[in-house]
């Protein structure tokens, strides 16, 4: 008899070293953090909204500059809205 029981995904386990020169702001980043749960976390944080913004889901930016999702369908979205922004308006 053969089961079909789905096994829960084991965990990533990563240990990896960086240093200042591979990668100066992360690094500065993490710093600021005690060794341990707050630093991993921190790191959780910042791979996770990564992702987020690699995917389109939304937009990183500073002093008021954004960047433009990584995927197309994600981009062709977003321009149809900003497009809309400067259509009628719903009076005319």
């Amino acid at each position: 008899m053969t089961h079909s029981t789905q096994e829960a995904p084991k965990p990533v386990r990563l240990v990896f070293e960086l240093a200042r020169a591979d990668n100066p702001r992360l690094y500065d980043e993490l710093v600021r953090f005690p060794q341990g749960a707050k630093r991993v976390n921190r790191l959780r944080v910042l791979a996770y909204d990564g992702l987020l913004a690699q995917y389109g889901v939304f937009s990183l930016g500073s002093a008021g500059l954004a960047m433009a999702p990584v995927r197309g369908e994600a981009a062709t979205q977003a321009a149809a809205v900003t497009n809309d922004v400067f259509g009628h308006s719903l009076s005319e």
